[in-house]
């Protein structure tokens, strides 16, 4: 069901009878998918969005109360390979949450570059309940909450609202339920308008720049700056702004 619209990617999880449950036939599938679309020079920018009344219940617990040692750490690694292509994607990716994202579902829509979330949509690391203190998630949620609101949702499972998770800056906007996809579309749109290269480029040397002290930090960014405005999407940028006119962003 995978979607191009003028360079907007629209790719939806599409088993809503299993609340899209990461299995590992799933996992597979959208790392098939990732892989094509990061190599697509048509790709601007990607939308990740669910059919059905969940956005993802996480992982398969039928089939990991099945698999022996061996298994469940392979089915975690291809998770985890999964989560870490998202932000490694020279496209911008969006997740289009309309309903509940728990455990690895929460972990996967926490894991793009941005998220929209209907008014309808909560996100919940509940493993504790199960026994399965959600470890892996809390990766992408502790870098976008604050630390003890991440500690809550893991110590308690209990479901952060849409504008609960606006507040604390999991969530960049939250829409009603019926406009959620047009807005979500007008988002990406709206950065696909930028020069790919500069996204992409811009997008890797953000994730760089995480985790680094300010000092670090600007001794890494400091000559990125001047390189790309040396660059010819650059010079064409800024070209266009002093003629008034729209830029050609060059391939």
């Amino acid at each position: 069901l995978r979607e191009n619209l003028d360079g907007i990617v629209r790719l939806p999880l599409d088993q809503p009878q299993r609340r899209n449950a990461l299995s590992r036939a799933m996992l597979t599938q959208l790392r098939e998918h990732l892989l094509a679309i990061e190599a697509d020079r048509a790709a601007r920018v990607v939308i990740l969005k669910a059919n059905g009344p969940t956005f993802s219940a996480g992982h398969d617990l039928r089939e990991l109360a099945g698999s022996s040692p061996a298994e469940l750490r392979a089915v975690f690694e291809l998770c985890t390979e999964v989560m870490q292509t998202l932000p490694r994607l020279p496209q911008p990716t969006i997740a289009q949450v309309h309903a509940l994202a728990t455990a690895a579902g929460c972990q996967l829509a926490a894991s793009c570059d941005l998220i929209v979330a209907a008014t309808t949509a909560s996100f919940a690391t509940p493993g504790v309940k199960v026994g399965l203190f959600c470890t892996t998630p809390s990766v992408p949620l502790g870098e976008a909450l604050p630390h003890k609101k991440t500690l809550e949702m893991l110590l308690t499972g209990q479901p952060l609202s849409a504008s609960e998770a606006e507040r604390f800056g999991l969530v960049n906007r939250v829409y009603a339920a019926e406009e959620l996809e047009e807005q979500a579309l007008a988002l990406a749109r709206s950065i696909a308008a930028a020069s790919p290269a500069v996204l992409a480029a811009g997008k890797r040397n953000f994730y760089r720049l995480l985790g680094l002290s300010r000092q670090a930090a600007y001794q890494l960014a400091t000559p990125i700056m001047a390189e790309q405005a040396a660059a010819p999407a650059g010079r064409e940028g800024m070209a266009a702004f002093i003629e008034k006119r729209p830029p050609l962003w060059p391939e």
